[in-house]
């Protein structure tokens, strides 16, 4: 089974938009969204993908990547 690898990190950088940006533009804890950033999240709510994906204007697929041949992450409880 594969796994869903987060790439915020990744769209944030391109759009040179810090943590504490994206946190004041879409209403999320920095402690979310650092979580998020670093794929510590076992799911997301499409309000909050909706409204990151307003803020970095992006596509969630932008932001959200399907790797079938990954081992399955542990994910958290």
């Amino acid at each position: 089974m594969g796994q869903i690898i987060l790439r915020l990190d990744r769209v944030m950088a391109d759009r040179k938009m810090s943590l504490n940006d994206l946190s004041e533009k879409v209403g999320v804890s920095n402690v979310n969204l650092s979580k998020m950033k670093n794929g510590k999240i076992s799911a997301i709510r499409f309000s909050t993908l909706e409204a990151i994906c307003e803020a970095l204007d992006c596509q969630p697929g932008d932001i959200l990547e399907y790797d079938k041949n990954a081992p399955a992450a542990n994910r958290p409880e």
